[in-house]
């Protein structure tokens, strides 16, 4: 049965194929691509809107972030091009994903990132337009209190050369760490979201 509408508050999900289109991501109840499922193209803050739960992700085109929770909140995932059958190839540690928003492709000369010891961008400044595989080692700081990210869209890993949680920076200001999503200050790494 093909089936097309729009999450409460807003984002493209349907039931079923659409044409060609930029970006797609196709969430399943069950693993291994099996049961119903929901297409995206945009954003969707609740996916519980039509599926209980979520076992296998596709992507088709596209990046997206996937949340663990409703608005964008919860552990958060960055999913590529690719087949995930199940919750565990993309380190997930249940079928509970609930919100999910597409990350738009950047041009590689466009990315500007602000990075502030303190928060409110308060203390020493520090400037990226590359990736970071050890915040410590290049800016000798093991915290992140705020940043203003002036160009591209950023992941901000807990652990140095990516590893552990992760945080999407959006194009924007972050007050303090926990408008990113982070309980602690503490970030490891830092990549540019670009190859997709």
């Amino acid at each position: 049965m093909r089936f097309a509408g729009s999450c409460p508050a807003g984002g493209d999900v349907t039931r079923g194929h659409w044409p060609a289109i930029l970006a797609l991501i196709i969430f399943y109840e069950e693993r291994d691509f099996l049961g119903p499922s929901v297409e995206c193209t945009s954003e969707c803050r609740d996916l519980l809107c039509h599926l209980s739960h979520c076992n296998s992700i596709r992507v088709e085109s596209g990046a997206f972030m996937v949340y663990e929770s409703l608005d964008f909140a919860g552990t958060q995932y960055f999913l590529r091009k690719g087949d995930y059958p199940d919750y565990h190839c993309w380190m997930g540690c249940s079928d509970s994903i609930r919100s999910c928003r597409l990350i738009p492709a950047q041009e590689p000369g466009a990315f500007t990132l602000h990075l502030y010891e303190r928060i409110e961008f308060g203390g020493q400044v520090m400037d990226l337009a590359d990736d970071c595989p050890n915040v410590v080692e290049r800016f000798h700081k093991n915290d992140i209190f705020s940043c203003n990210a002036k160009g591209g869209h950023w992941l901000f890993y807990e652990h140095p050369h990516y590893q552990g949680k992760m945080y999407l920076i959006r194009p924007g200001v972050y007050n303090r760490f926990s408008e990113w999503g982070g309980r602690t200050a503490r970030v490891g790494s830092i990549r540019r979201i670009m190859d997709y």
